[in-house]
């Protein structure tokens, strides 16, 4: 399965491509929103991970125009911020599924088999 990580902070992409190749995931990392749109729109069988604090444009954004597609992939966001900030940008995604940084390889394939959202 194709799982795009759209992730600013190189070591953290870098890390989430080497895990999701160890379980056989064919991960594509893009260092902002700009460059993952470019890349063309992800099918519904993908699986998007997003990070909330991206430099060009809020994650929440990304994920509003992910789940605006008529057959959107899966969606997952991270986040680095702190609790209070991250419930104020995700306030408007009730069902946005969201693993804090750090993340572990067992948080990461449990939001995965959860489904997280569509």
């Amino acid at each position: 399965m194709v799982v795009h990580i759209v992730e600013d902070d190189e070591a953290v992409a870098d890390a989430l491509a080497i895990a999701l190749e160890d379980l056989d995931h064919h991960p594509i990392t893009y260092k902002d929103a700009e460059s993952f749109f470019a890349g063309g729109i992800p099918s519904s069988d993908d699986w998007v991970i997003v990070d909330i604090g991206l430099p060009d444009r809020c994650g929440t954004d990304v994920v509003r125009e992910l789940m605006g597609l008529p057959t959107p992939p899966s969606i997952l966001a991270i986040s680095g911020k702190s609790r209070v900030n991250l419930l104020q940008q995700i306030r408007e995604l009730p069902g946005l599924k969201v693993l804090r940084k750090p993340l572990s390889i067992d948080m990461l394939t449990a939001a995965m088999a959860q489904k997280a959202i569509i």
